[in-house]
């Protein structure tokens, strides 16, 4: 499973979307309708499920479109390696 795969998995259930609504450049405020709160939900959901690669995300700031959370978290996996 890539990156990509495992953090659409969480997004879909966390915000009960379709597989198709959550594609790279999918905007998290404004096409999924996300609120803070959801989104503090997935970055806690996407450390546990990368905990292995012990990726930490403090804040939600910058990662406005799902392509930048996983361009984050592919960073910290190749830097915790």
């Amino acid at each position: 499973m890539t990156t990509f795969e495992k953090i659409q998995e969480i997004i879909v259930d966390q915000l009960g979307k379709e597989e198709e609504e959550v594609q790279l450049t999918t905007n998290f405020r404004e096409e999924l309708d996300a609120d803070s709160l959801d989104l503090f939900q997935i970055l806690n959901d996407i450390e546990d499920a990368f905990e292995e690669y012990d990726v930490k995300i403090e804040t939600d700031e910058g990662l406005t479109t799902v392509q930048d959370l996983v361009n984050f978290v592919d960073k910290q996996i190749i830097a915790n390696k």
